[in-house]
């Protein structure tokens, strides 16, 4: 009974041995069979890129980084290049990870990862940099411009990685430029431009230049307002619509014009006012206090600045103080005057219906003209000869007081 126990025990010792060595053999296969797992790896420059290489089993062999240049950064938990921006994250058996701090565009590339095994496994993974662009600059502004002038607006920016975007707004609402984009080692130079005439509509417009970019959580942008120098325009505003004797009267002359036009000079009639007792000027203001018959004439108002000189002119009419004012009926002055409208309604429809009664009349008679026989005459047309014909016409000859005419 003891021999049979023993024995039972060395069979499962040696089945124990023969599981062992074969688990042995398969993890060695598989770690040799394996390759390392990497990602790829995006940063915005000036930022921090951590990189994993790592492998699901590790029978004691090591990890190794790599750069672009295939220089070694980590040999499992060793460094082995100088370079303080790079640092250890984590080593282990199945797990390598450094830090590459402050990333330049020159870091970019390819970095390798390797497994040493018999032989070794390499697995590559890229480092993407995004070049950030600088906030834009907008030339070419001259301050003031002068209406009429050629202008052209660039915007740029440099350092970006891709190419930035670039998008110009009047106020607001986009405008196209024209876009010019240079390379510039790894990053780019991106440039647009605003080519337009000036005109006084563009006095105190907003043009911004906006940057876009997917480096940046928001876009950049800059704004330049313009100013215009334009030659003024003037009109005036009164403030009776029909003035009256006795009334008080003002005219108003409003301008717009950069610089603001500087003094409002008035005239009457070509000449200055008349009567400076009752017309008050305060600066681009007219007042007569009190108005009379005399006022009749024409007003002028004249601004300039240094773009130019501008006028405009006014007709007053003083009306008598009987007259119908702003008061009455608005339409007072269609019903007490004649209504030359309905007068002339008139004329044109009696001149129409003569004509018509003058065309109807002609045609009739042309339908109806035909040639005139007498009796006298009746008889000699078909006579065989001329005897025989006066003969027949002197016969009728009795008859002639029943002579008639008719129509055929």
């Amino acid at each position: 009974m003891m021999l049979q126990q023993h024995l039972i025990f060395i069979l499962c010792s040696l089945c124990a041995n023969v599981f062992k060595v074969a688990g042995t053999k398969s993890k060695a296969k598989g770690s040799q069979g394996q390759f390392p797992i990497t990602q790829n790896v995006t940063v915005v420059e000036g930022g921090t890129a951590n990189m994993t290489c790592r492998v699901d089993y590790n029978d004691n062999t090591s990890l190794q980084w790599s750069n672009p240049a295939q220089q070694t950064l980590f040999f499992g938990d060793k460094k082995a290049l100088r370079d303080h921006r790079i640092e250890l994250v984590r080593a282990s058996s199945q797990e390598l990870t450094i830090r590459v701090n402050d990333v330049s565009l020159s870091d970019e590339g390819q970095y390798t990862c390797s497994l040493f095994t018999m032989p070794v496994r390499t697995t590559k993974a890229f480092l993407i940099v995004l070049g950030v662009p600088t906030r834009p600059e907008i030339t070419g502004f001259t301050k003031p411009a002068m209406e009429g002038d050629e202008i052209t607006l660039t915007c740029s920016t440099s350092g970006s990685k891709p190419a930035a975007i670039i998008r110009w707004f009047r106020n607001d609402k986009e405008v196209q430029g024209t876009l010019e984009v240079n390379a510039t080692g790894k990053s780019f130079t991106v440039r647009s431009s605003l080519q337009f005439q000036v005109d006084k509509g563009d006095d105190g417009v907003a043009y911004t230049c906006s940057v876009e970019h997917v480096s940046l959580s928001s876009p950049y942008m800059t704004t330049e307002v313009l100013e215009v120098h334009y030659a003024p325009q003037l009109k005036i505003t009164h403030s009776l619509i029909i003035p009256q004797e006795g009334q008080y009267f003002k005219l108003e002359c409003v301008f717009i014009g950069n610089p603001i036009p500087e003094p409002v000079l008035w005239s009457k009639d070509g000449g200055d006012l008349p009567d400076i007792e009752r017309m008050i000027v305060e600066g681009r203001e007219l007042t007569i206090t009190t108005l009379n018959k005399t006022d009749n004439g024409t007003y002028r108002c004249e601004a300039s600045n240094h773009m130019g000189t501008s006028f405009a002119e006014y007709v007053l009419f003083v009306y008598a103080k009987d007259f119908p004012g702003p008061s009455a009926d608005p339409n007072a002055l269609g019903q007490h005057g004649p209504d030359h409208a309905l007068i002339g309604g008139v004329v044109a429809v009696v001149v129409f219906i003569t004509l018509c009664l003058i065309i109807v009349l002609g045609r009739y008679l042309a339908r109806h003209k035909g040639t005139y026989l007498t009796h006298e005459a009746k008889g000699a047309e078909d006579a065989p000869d001329a005897d025989t014909a006066i003969i027949n016409a002197e016969g009728n000859h009795v008859h002639a007081e029943e002579k008639k005419e008719y129509f055929i």
